[in-house]
């Protein structure tokens, strides 16, 4: 097995765990993630974000396959089964990721999902009504990314 299909096995192994802080130093110090809610994050905030996920995903279940990489990229497909912890609606997330890497590290992660289908299972009847709305997806990023800086600054104040 290449080295970087390891890493990916590794990565997916540790959020199967729910081990976020195992997940982030799989990251460059220069590596970005982005997904359709997530986007254009450095490293600092997507170890956050992973730890974060982690921690409220009591309930996660996660399946990847299809993971294959080389010297220079990658990519698997993994569905996730959770409870959205804002709602408490159960969310069945079907994703699609490619890896570029540096220095044996995740440099570049992008994850690809329907936020529209996300969003149906995720907010209920608002979802389900309003889901497919630009503006719902503006908000869904906006309050994303509120709660990623209110987890780090929490974090880096030490609780």
């Amino acid at each position: 097995m290449h080295p970087n299909e390891k890493l990916i096995h590794d990565f997916y192994d540790s959020l199967k765990s729910r081990d976020g802080v195992a997940m982030g130093r799989r990251y460059h110090d220069e590596g970005t993630f982005s997904d359709p809610v997530f986007q254009n994050l450095s490293a600092p905030q997507v170890r956050a974000m992973w730890k974060m996920l982690c921690e409220r995903g009591t309930d996660l279940r996660v399946e990847a396959t299809g993971i294959s990489a080389d010297d220079v990229s990658g990519r698997a497909h993994w569905e996730a089964w959770y409870t959205f912890s804002k709602t408490g609606q159960k969310v069945h997330n079907v994703i699609d990721a490619t890896f570029e890497f540096k220095d044996g590290k995740i440099y570049r992660h992008v994850d690809s999902f329907d936020l529209t289908r996300w969003a149906r299972m995720a907010l209920g009847l608002k979802g389900k009504l309003f889901g497919w709305l630009p503006a719902v997806h503006t908000a869904i990023r906006q309050e994303a990314l509120r709660g990623l800086g209110s987890y780090m600054r929490r974090e880096f104040e030490g609780r």
